[in-house]
């Protein structure tokens, strides 16, 4: 635009908290945020499917389905509530399941295991024994060197790397099945959009998309080296056992039926999310889910 059309940007805490820009937004202190929308499943667990849900769709999969299927037509249906209109804008692609002092060899280590993981993984891990802590990522490190916490999830690789994570937790476990994709948004004021003018609308929507590809090829770009310097430095890979899995599944399961017993929000966007994410898989279970297992068996 020339420099007609400005954004001015802030850091989390610099104009609100970080958790607190839903609200901000409504009552215009700002007009715009970029977030991960599950942080607020606090005053609906329906802003998670956003976002992450514990074995939820991977990023192609909710990509299509904002964009393909009813996802975008749903959620801001719901955001509208909020006075908030909604754009995909990255995604961090799977993440890892965390950092853990002891090694997880059945789901009998899982219980009583005190583990820095906040919204849906922590509800489920909850069901599961587990003790679930909110600690913000600056203080995770901290954290886990003084054995407050047994274990921590932050993101992945690349981010875990800056962290320093393996510096105090070496075994590092795969996968996050609460985040197999992390979609972020962009949710801007509906009444500050709706004032901008048509070719600044399409704008925003452009950006947001540009962002929503150059987000999650950054994370594909940049993961591989990091987690080769993490085994390098002496991160223990490891999987996490199918016990803990089916038992986590089993969970997941158990909430998102209280979930459509109580929240009707929920059940009327979940209905749609489950379908598709059903089609999705048995889609890509044929094709590029035998080409992936096979690929990543050889030598290249």
């Amino acid at each position: 635009t020339g420099g007609k059309f400005t954004v001015s940007v802030h850091a989390a805490g610099e104009l609100v908290p970080a958790f607190g820009v839903v609200d901000a937004i409504q009552q215009d202190t700002v007009e715009c945020a970029h977030t991960a929308p599950y942080y607020f499943f606090g005053k609906d667990e329906a802003f998670a499917l956003d976002c992450a849900i514990p074995f939820g769709m991977n990023s192609r999969q909710q990509t299509a389905w904002m964009y393909e299927g009813n996802g975008l037509k749903l959620m801001r249906e719901f955001y509208a509530q909020y006075n908030i209109i909604n754009f995909p804008m990255g995604n961090s692609g799977a993440q890892m399941g965390g950092w853990y002092r002891k090694e997880i060899k059945s789901l009998a280590d899982v219980k009583g295991l005190k583990m820095r993981i906040g919204g849906f993984g922590g509800r489920v891990l909850a069901k599961l024994g587990a003790v679930p802590q909110n600690i913000p990522a600056a203080e995770i490190y901290q954290s886990l060197e003084k054995g407050t916490v047994d274990a921590a999830e932050w993101i992945g690789p690349y981010d875990d790397l800056k962290l320093g994570l393996h510096k105090v937790a070496k075994h590092y476990y795969y996968p996050a099945w609460w985040e197999g994709s992390t979609q972020f948004t962009l949710q801007v004021n509906t009444k500050a959009f709706n004032a901008l003018s048509s070719e600044y609308k399409s704008i925003v929507r452009l950006a947001a998309s540009d962002a929503h590809v150059s987000v999650q090829a950054s994370y594909d770009g940049r993961n591989p080296g990091a987690l080769k310097q993490l085994i390098a430095e002496g991160a223990k890979l490891s999987r996490l056992p199918k016990e803990v899995m089916d038992a986590a599944f089993k969970a997941s399961r158990e909430v998102y039926a209280e979930l459509n017993e109580k929240n009707p929000n929920w059940k009327k966007i979940y209905a749609d999310y489950s379908r598709f994410q059903a089609d999705a898989y048995q889609w890509q279970g044929i094709a590029e889910g035998s080409y992936d297992q096979y690929m990543s068996a050889q030598k290249l």
